[in-house]
């Protein structure tokens, strides 16, 4: 103990290890850069383990931290892993300071560029700040537990099921990007399967599934028929959903340039899709001179241009039309594409992937998905030319 001297210590710049007794080392670079360390053996393997700078520590100090070390060795405790176990504990200290609001600003600040639309982003926002931060909003990420979590989910769960289950959905997306930051540890609270499951009612059992009305295919024909008698932008977007069978949104936000009428195929962009994935629609050739004509009639790139500037006509004025034909009450703008399936189902002999293909809808698991590298696109030609026959019909006999 005690070899080393101060002056020693300044006049030393050749490369090595200099030993100060028990352990404790000067360790001088090629640089001249110089350090304190202490050695060891774990298992009759040396160890280093780095206590500071000679400009940061003094000799005396650098004998204190080694004795410090050395108090661990009785103990059979490892100066490192020790260290390291300090550091991840003032990690999670200082992660106490970090509220669940906190979590929430950072998660959607980090995805919100991978969300459809701002307004899927700011619904995402309104359903915890709504719930979940007047409860624990303001309190440490780390300490949010399963009473937490149920005193936000009960008072709604069942008057509000729906919004309960997504907000419950958002809860543990947050408290699991907490874990994977580092600010909580253990299990997430606010886990379904096997956790809440067990306190809170399936939503299935508590809220009766009501699915958007919508009529018998049979009576589409005659439906088409009293459409005919209307005209605009309303009327001619609903023509337009029913004979390619697209949902309301992505009919009435089209442009020109989405339309090869000459291959009779309109190619709607990955960003104005439900699923975001660009999917060809084959055009029927009633369609097709649907299109041909609205496309003459347009006057900027909207093929159904709104009121405002720059903005398609509303879903509400699709439901106008509906609603003076005296259907309102009968159907959905949606419930046609149900008709659609329903036709295929019961009036054809499509496979279930060629009729789900002309939905939009994802076909299967990820490995099917992974492995389907046609949109099938030839076969819904065919699907939806026969469609456009059925619907028209009465027009035409």
């Amino acid at each position: 103990m005690g070899k080393l001297t101060v002056q020693q210590i300044k006049s030393t710049n050749r490369r090595g290890f200099y030993g100060d007794g028990d352990g404790l080392y000067l360790k001088v670079t090629e640089t001249g850069t110089k350090s304190w360390v202490f050695r060891f053996r774990v298992n009759g393997k040396l160890r280093d383990h780095g206590l500071g700078s000679v400009n940061t520590l003094s000799l005396a100090e650098a004998r204190q931290a080694a004795q410090e070390c050395r108090k661990l060795r009785l103990q059979g405790q490892d100066p490192i892993e020790a260290k390291r176990r300090q550091r991840v504990t003032a990690q999670l200290e200082a992660a106490k300071a970090v509220s669940f609001k906190d979590c929430v600003e950072s998660y959607v600040a980090s995805h919100k560029s991978s969300w459809r639309n701002a307004k899927h982003q700011r619904q995402w926002s309104a359903t915890l700040e709504k719930y979940a931060s007047p409860v624990f909003g303001d309190l440490p990420v780390g300490e949010i537990d399963m009473t937490l979590v149920l005193n936000v989910l009960k008072p709604i769960w069942y008057d509000k099921t729906e919004t309960a289950s997504r907000v419950r959905g958002r809860i543990e997306t947050i408290l699991n990007y907490a874990t994977v930051q580092g600010l909580r540890e253990g299990n997430n609270p606010a886990v379904w399967r096997g956790n809440l499951s067990v306190v809170l009612p399936a939503k299935n059992k508590i809220m009766k599934v009501t699915h958007m009305k919508a009529l018998p295919h049979a009576e589409v024909a005659d439906f088409w028929v009293k459409l005919s008698k209307f005209e605009g932008a309303g009327a001619d977007a609903l023509r337009l959903v029913i004979l390619t069978a697209v949902r309301s949104g992505e009919a009435r936000g089209a442009t020109a340039n989405e339309f090869d009428l000459d291959n009779a195929v309109w190619t709607i962009p990955a960003e104005r899709m439900k699923a975001a994935k660009e999917l060809r629609v084959p055009l029927s050739p009633p369609a097709v001179a649907l299109v041909t004509r609205l496309l003459k009639e347009r006057t900027g790139d909207l093929v159904f241009p709104g009121m405002k500037k720059g903005k398609p006509i509303s879903d509400a004025t699709i439901l106008a039309v509906l609603k003076r034909m005296g259907y309102k009450e009968r159907t959905t703008v949606h419930g046609f594409r149900s008709s659609f399936r329903n036709w295929v189902a019961e009036c054809t002999d499509t496979p279930r992937e060629v009729a789900e293909s002309a939905l939009a809808h994802t076909l299967g698991n990820a490995v099917e998905v992974a492995y389907m590298r046609t949109d099938l696109l030839e076969k819904r030609v065919l699907l939806m030319t026969a469609w456009a026959a059925y619907c028209l019909q009465a027009t035409t006999d």
